[in-house]
């Protein structure tokens, strides 16, 4: 089975996009370490003061709060852990997949099936409304890895 060439500016997209993504995230956890909890906390307050994300009350508001506490709290080491391991991750993954390493496509396709199952894990415990977003996004790009790995190999 050939590659057609719109799906292969479609896949190198979507690669680049998570490779982007792996970036940002490890990145955003060295800032994590770096950035201290009062920043945080008058962040939070600024934000809703002005009420940027609508009423202090609602729904934007408190999804706001509460994604951001543990930050504030100044406990972030979940965070810094997930968000550095999950950014190397995508970035290893991203440099196996551009570099057409059939062997690793299985391996790619299986992490990202870990990280959907954890990304609606969280969303159902935390109430989170971009993860099932996220997952939707990782399950899109499954599917463009797996069709990319079946063109490759046949």
């Amino acid at each position: 089975m050939a590659v057609r060439p719109a799906q292969e500016r479609l896949f190198r997209l979507a690669v680049a996009i998570k490779g982007i993504d792996g970036f940002v995230e490890l990145v955003a956890a060295i800032v994590l370490l770096a950035v201290p909890a009062a920043f945080v906390r008058e962040l939070v307050d600024g934000v809703l003061a002005r009420d940027l994300l609508g009423p202090p009350d609602g729904s934007l508001a408190r999804h706001f709060v509460a994604g951001t506490a543990e930050f504030a709290s100044g406990n972030r080491t979940f965070a810094v852990v997930y968000l550095g391991l999950h950014g190397v991750l995508k970035i290893a993954m991203v440099a196996a997949l551009l570099r057409k390493w059939v062997r690793a496509y299985p391996v790619v396709i299986g992490v990202l099936v870990l990280f959907v199952a954890y990304e609606l894990y969280r969303a159902f415990h935390t109430g989170s409304i971009v993860l099932p977003i996220l997952a939707a996004i990782d399950l899109a790009i499954i599917v463009l890895v797996y069709r990319e790995y079946r063109a490759l190999r046949g």
